[in-house]
């Protein structure tokens, strides 16, 4: 197997996906492990710089990426006149990958069983962010609010004016509006 591996990552030019180059599912991986260490300055940092609008701001970035500005790739390559080349665009699993670095990890945004937290890791300099969500009829908007300047940890969980001591709603399709504010 390990023979196999290695011969899959040797088919590739050098500096071309795994074999030298970004390969992006493992990039957003470790922004993800960087929000799960605590770490929400360097994980933005990482989330900015393989974001591919970053990629696409002027003419000759432009034509150095040679992908869609709009699409994550799932490498870039790495190697001599190949450097900052995307490739393999609309590549399902990293897309993927990059929305929920982005979504779950960075801002926090998480649904299981109908159960909605936010636990961001976000960059310390940023003072606040907004989500508007709807889940059937109903509307959430919720607003996270840093002015501590903190990378993590929710200090309050506030819904239509009530603090929530567990810091987490339960979704309801019953057609209100629900206003969240959460302090780091």
């Amino acid at each position: 197997m390990v023979l196999l591996i290695h011969g899959y990552i040797k088919a590739y030019l050098p500096g071309v996906r795994e074999n030298g180059g970004q390969y992006t599912h493992s990039s957003i991986w470790a922004i993800i492990a960087e929000t799960i260490l605590g770490f929400g300055d360097k994980a933005g940092e990482m989330y900015r710089m393989i974001n591919p609008i970053e990629h696409s701001k002027t003419k000759e970035a432009v034509n150095k990426y040679k992908v869609e500005p709009f699409v994550i790739p799932a490498d870039i390559y790495g190697e001599s006149n190949l450097v900052g080349r995307g490739g393999w665009t609309w590549y399902t699993g990293s897309s993927s990958w990059f929305y929920k670095a982005g979504i779950e990890y960075i801002l926090g945004f998480r649904i299981e069983n109908n159960i909605l937290r936010i636990e961001p890791c976000i960059p310390k300099d940023w003072k606040e962010y907004s989500i508007k969500y709807r889940f059937g009829r109903t509307i959430y908007n919720i607003k996270v609010k840093n002015l501590s300047g903190k990378n993590s940890g929710v200090t309050k969980f506030i819904v239509n004016g009530n603090e929530i001591e567990n810091k987490e709603i339960k979704l309801e399709d019953d057609g209100n509006v629900y206003d969240i504010e959460v302090e780091l």
